[in-house]
């Protein structure tokens, strides 16, 4: 015979209960670290990508100078200031290296001299590239890049 209380039946749905309410919250735990993934996955792709076209702006940078300076006197470019896309700010700075500097050339962009005729006629260039847009990005993204080219 069957013992029909009643005892094993409410205990189930009691469990049940339970049960339901232990998988709600382990499934909102899991919804609420993905999108704080997806959040984070957002803001570095964007970051890297403003990275990634700063150093392209910085290479592009380096090259106009070079253009530049070949069009004008020798030290004749101290360096520019550009402003791109309303979101990156690029500043180049020139210093020259000579074994004896032109009569045009000021003491602000000398920056070495040397005895070897072979590295005559070179120049440094500083490149700075920043975003600093707090709409874009949340923190500032700065790219440096020197380079000596010879002329």
């Amino acid at each position: 015979m069957q013992r029909k209380n009643g005892l094993l039946t409410k205990q189930k749905d009691g469990f049940a209960m339970i049960m339901a309410i232990a998988v709600i919250v382990v499934i909102a735990t899991i919804m609420a670290l993905s999108l704080s993934l997806t959040s984070q996955t957002t803001k570095r792709t964007t970051d890297v990508y403003l990275y990634e076209q700063a150093s392209l702006y910085a290479k592009a940078a380096a090259e106009k100078a070079l253009l530049d300076i070949a069009s004008q006197n020798p030290c004749g470019y101290t360096g520019a200031s550009y402003q791109l896309d309303g979101i990156y700010n690029i500043h180049v700075t020139a210093s020259y290296v000579y074994t004896s500097f032109p009569a045009g050339c000021h003491a602000a962009q000398q920056f070495a001299t040397i005895t070897t005729p072979e590295q005559n006629g070179s120049v440094r260039l500083d490149i700075t590239v920043s975003v600093n847009d707090s709409n874009i990005s949340t923190e500032p993204i700065r790219y440096f890049r020197r380079t000596i080219q010879k002329l």
